[in-house]
């Protein structure tokens, strides 16, 4: 099979993490165990098959730099598990628009000159899917990125909560240009969102009611900075809070918008880019005894999702091989926050999976 060409447009934390791992498990045997992964051969795509071909962002101390060498310029602060060599693809100067907010842009210089041009490059390059890290509240920089996207034709995975896959509109232009995309706002392998859902799943499977239930967050990497810019959240309260009461509205069963508060709650910047997550859910048992659950989890952000992407690109591959176009429901599902149709984590996975035996390379029969 051929390489997936990938490009990236925000070399920051998560981009780094992304990066590390496909260099260190690319020669991992099919036979081995990776954490975070669904298959090490997805479809016929090795990990190793994902090959990095082009990069935007606007930080001047990255602009210019191989992305080998970019992916650990501060601000990034991830942990480093992985040597990177020069793979020969510099970071291009990207557009800003709505991308800079205010905290970021008291640690962020941008590069001098004007954008590069976005569409040539993924033209040139022969980019099959685009990977979207831009911040939290990029909504205009999102929507221009897009349309470079549809006028290079690449597929388009959108790990930002800016609502792009799961709406009418954008669904249909992907469909209009024979485009897949998968969105919106990346799920971690085991993170806050994953978590409360399934905390939330095993009690309603119990039969016990969700009265009220906090998800507060804590971090220190640039996303929980800029975040502190409140009227950039709106968008990541929707999909983290949907994500969650999703799964009470499939009950048939409701919850007062009141009683339900999902979202970032501070930057501490000691933390990098160790997030902390403070959970709690309110019920009650038989003879209506309350019954209260505080739950408490630290990952390291980054890494936690970069696995889910690696299988993400394979499926968007996979997609563009089979002429699939518009949303991707069932991987977007599985991988996403804000999927353009919700469904338990469980079903979620048994639908990728069914995707990946259908469109997925086909073993020629022996004899």
């Amino acid at each position: 099979m051929s390489k997936i060409r990938v490009a990236i447009i925000g070399v920051g934390n998560c981009a780094s993490s992304l990066v590390q791992g496909v260099e260190y498990y690319k020669n991992t045997k099919e036979s081995d165990f990776v954490p975070g992964v669904m298959h090490i051969n997805l479809g016929g795509y090795h990990i190793r098959d994902i090959e990095f071909v082009a990069a935007f962002d606007i930080d001047k101390n990255k602009v210019g730099k191989d992305v080998s060498e970019a992916i650990f310029v501060l601000p990034n602060n991830t942990t480093k598990f992985s040597d990177v060599p020069r793979i020969n693809v510099k970071v291009e100067r990207g557009m800003t628009h709505d991308g800079l907010g205010k905290y970021l842009s008291e640690i962020i210089e941008k590069a001098p000159g004007s954008t590069s041009d976005v569409v040539d490059i993924l033209r040139e390059t022969k980019t099959d899917v685009v990977i979207s890290y831009l911040p939290v509240g990029s909504e205009e920089a999102t929507k221009w990125y897009v349309e470079q996207i549809l006028e290079a034709g690449c597929a388009f995975i959108n790990c930002i909560p800016v609502f792009i896959a799961s709406q009418k509109y954008w669904q249909k232009r992907f469909e209009k240009k024979n485009l897949p995309i998968i969105g919106d706002d990346i799920k971690s392998q085991v993170g806050a969102t994953i978590l409360h859902r399934t905390l939330v799943n095993l009690y309603l499977d119990r039969g016990m009611p969700i009265e009220r239930t906090y998800q507060l967050n804590t971090g220190g990497n640039t996303d929980f900075l800029n975040m502190l810019e409140r009227k950039r959240l709106d968008s990541k309260k929707k999909s983290k809070t949907n994500a969650v009461t999703s799964q009470i509205r499939a009950r048939d069963l409701d919850i007062d918008a009141d009683n339900v508060h999902v979202g970032p709650s501070d930057y501490v910047p000691w933390q990098k880019d160790n997030k902390l997550c403070f959970l709690r859910i309110e019920s009650r048992h038989f003879g209506d005894i309350p019954t209260h659950l505080d739950c408490r989890l630290s990952v390291e952000d980054s890494p936690n999702s970069a696995g889910v992407v690696i299988d993400a690109i394979r499926c968007c591959k996979l997609a563009l091989n089979n002429g699939l176009s518009g949303a991707l429901f069932s991987p977007s599902s599985y991988f996403m926050k804000a999927p353009p149709q919700q469904y338990t984590d469980t079903e979620a996975r048994e639908l990728t999976e069914k995707f990946i035996k259908r469109y997925g390379k086909k073993e020629k029969k022996k004899g």
